[in-house]
């Protein structure tokens, strides 16, 4: 059955360019009314424009499509919050909200200023936050949302000179982790896209040319696509590039029990590659998933001495 995206409202955070543009638009041929929102600029966050936002609506608009153009600033909790009363003006409803916007700052860490790491973990992880928690009362009041926030593979597994991006990233994870269970009752899902695609962010960082034009942005949308969809799973990880697909999740191995009079860094050295050993992992629903299965070992080891 085809997905689609009639009668319903899309907020596309940094919608002005790559993955966002793609984005939005997508959404729009589908049948979703879209607010295309960026604030401009330059990839470092420095400039500022609405210009390519506007063209993105005009393009939706030309093709039969419904948008409008913003350019709150995703930092700025006003702003957003002015952004989504004007959708609630207009159209009456929010049930898809794209957290895409972003920014890059890259050096190495000895290097980097904190008022660099600030600015990314703002924009990046505070900036769903605040744009997440503006459509929240919304989602839950009219029992559906839908949101997607864009990690990246720098969060999951790591990036050389990229502690900024990187921690803001990963920290999407906890946050998904917890609204998951929070929106479960309110019908409100929330995924997260892990995307490597050629965009003004991935320009400079040194991937082949051969390989950037392989990793379109409209390889990245098919799954936005159905992370936002009716039937969409909820705390999902979806790894995604030139057109390859996989889940990632978090997972801790099966461990082993100490007793007490074990219960030392010698015992853990000793021990460590029983530890680490990924025969046997878990993926718990919530935390207390390890708890118990810590607490479930405890008790074998009691019941056998």
């Amino acid at each position: 059955m085809a997905i689609d995206y009639k009668d319903k409202v899309a907020i596309v955070t940094g919608a002005g360019n790559g993955l966002g543009k793609s984005h939005a638009i997508a959404l729009a041929a589908r049948g979703a009314k879209v607010v295309v929102n960026d604030l401009g600029g330059n990839v470092d966050g420095s400039g500022g424009s609405i210009s390519a936002a506007q063209e993105v609506v005009n393009h939706i608009n030309a093709a039969g499509g419904e948008a409008i153009v913003n350019g709150a600033n995703v930092t700025k909790e006003d702003e957003v919050a002015a952004m989504v009363k004007e959708t609630m003006d207009k159209w009456g409803r929010i049930d898809i909200l794209v957290n895409n916007a972003g920014i890059l700052r890259d050096k190495t860490f000895h290097k980097m200023s904190l008022e660099d790491f600030r600015t990314v973990i703002d924009v990046h992880l505070v900036g769903t936050a605040i744009c997440t928690h503006a459509v929240w009362p919304i989602m839950r009041e009219q029992a559906y949302g839908r949101i997607v926030c864009t990690s990246s593979p720098s969060g999951l597994h790591g990036i050389f000179g990229q502690a900024n991006y990187g921690a803001a990233k990963a920290g999407m994870i906890g946050f998904m982790n917890a609204l998951h269970l929070e929106g479960a009752k309110y019908g409100i899902k929330i995924n997260l896209l892990s995307p490597s695609a050629k965009t003004r962010m991935t320009l400079d960082i040194g991937i082949p040319e051969p390989i950037l034009d392989q990793m379109t942005p409209e390889a990245i949308t098919a799954a936005m696509l159905f992370l936002v969809s009716e039937d969409a799973p909820s705390r999902a990880i979806v790894s995604c590039a030139a057109g390859g697909y996989a889940r990632g999740y978090v997972v801790e191995t099966d461990g082993i029990y100490l007793p007490p009079d074990q219960q030392t860094p010698e015992e853990i050295a000793a021990r460590w590659d029983e530890i680490s050993s990924t025969d046997n992992v878990h993926y718990y629903d919530n935390s207390s998933g390890p708890s118990m299965n810590f607490m479930n070992k405890a008790k074998d080891f009691a019941e056998k001495n």
